[in-house]
């Protein structure tokens, strides 16, 4: 079983000098945001938020702007009290503990990076890398020593002495990221990290950060506004709406099966070619083989994760359908008709 590091139970955030009233209001009589508002004078920001988050997984949280999805991540490290709910990180519940405790667990257990990163001019890229180490006096030769790998693990080697101004934009967001990996921190909170940057070199980083997350087994929470982003480097998305999670799933589960209008308006110009799977649009084979009366003997075949896009491939060459198959038996069968609806996705049949 894989281990959950981050919970998040009916976790609920009411901004306000009213915010305990409004609360007992919610709970007792179940009223919403706008009468919250006008009763008690408070702003809701988070709506019962439940997730878990297991070891290594990259969990996007996706929303427009006021979504709540940046308060939402920082009751990960208490830099924001919850009004109502628990939050867990490797089975504690961060409300509970003290605040040296809390002091330990921001400066070695989570590594956070925001959109802008704040490096400090003066100083150099190893130094803003150490930077968090000589807050907690590690020796100068331990801190360069690190600072130095996890430069390494960014592709910046090499720029150890440069100023941040003499590098791009990109290269300091990478900064930033080995900053938060210099402790070696169990979790990475990131919040919109690339979307100031340019589209070809934020491609890039998407890739590159997906790829480290990876290599290094972290475990990230990452807000973004964009949900072309999220479905590239996350495992699973939260899309938030008025400080509602209204769907948690893989790319593919969103994009296939939205939960409702809100998110079948964000999934309509996602490509579908290279995200939706063979499992998730074949017919089983059993089901076919009623209504067909011709022989699958010399139809293609590919493996049920094989995508939309090699299907095509297959597709084309051929007026027979294509069989699908989990470990090299024959488990479903995909038709034009069916490869057709999964090129549109998330449409009502």
């Amino acid at each position: 079983m894989t281990e959950t590091v981050v919970k998040l139970t009916d976790v609920w955030k009411i901004f306000g000098e009213r915010a305990g009233e409004a609360m007992a209001a919610v709970k007792a009589e179940g009223i919403g945001k706008p009468e919250v508002l006008s009763r008690f004078g408070c702003v809701v920001g988070v709506q019962g938020a439940t997730f878990d988050v297991p070891r290594g997984e990259i969990f996007c949280i996706m929303g427009l702007s006021g979504s709540g999805k940046s308060t939402l991540v920082r009751h990960v490290n208490r830099l924001i009290e919850p009004t109502a709910g628990k939050i867990e990180i490797l089975g504690q519940d961060v409300s509970t503990i003290s605040d040296a405790e809390l002091r330990r667990i921001r400066a070695q257990q989570i590594g956070m990076v925001f959109q802008h990163m704040a490096l400090m001019p003066h100083r150099s890229v190893r130094d803003n890398v150490a930077y968090p180490l000589e807050i907690r006096k590690v020796s100068k030769s331990k801190r360069w020593a690190v600072s130095d790998h996890a430069l390494g693990l960014v592709d910046l080697t090499g720029y150890e002495d440069r100023l941040p101004s003499e590098l791009s934009g990109g290269m300091q967001q990478r900064v930033g990221i080995a900053r938060a990996l210099a402790s070696d921190p169990e979790i990475l909170l990131m919040d919109e990290p690339f979307s100031a940057l340019d589209p070809l070199i934020r491609l890039q980083l998407q890739d590159q950060f997906k790829a480290l997350v990876a290599q290094l087994k972290k475990t990230t929470l990452f807000i973004t506004h964009d949900l072309d982003e999220a479905i590239r480097i996350g495992h699973r998305i939260a899309i938030m709406k008025d400080g509602v999670i209204v769907q948690i799933g893989t790319p593919e589960d969103i994009v296939m099966n939205p939960a409702d209008d809100y998110v079948r308006e964000f999934v309509q110009g996602i490509s579908k070619l290279k995200l939706v799977k063979a499992h998730s649009i074949m017919e089983p084979i059993e089901n076919f083989k009623k209504s067909f009366d011709g022989s699958l003997d010399d139809a293609p075949r590919a493996d049920e994760n094989a995508d939309l896009d090699q299907l095509i491939d297959l597709s084309v060459e051929t007026y027979s359908p294509v069989v699908i198959t989990e470990n090299g038996k024959d488990v479903g069968v995909v038709n034009k008709a069916r490869l057709l609806r999964g090129i549109q996705g998330g449409k009502d049949d």
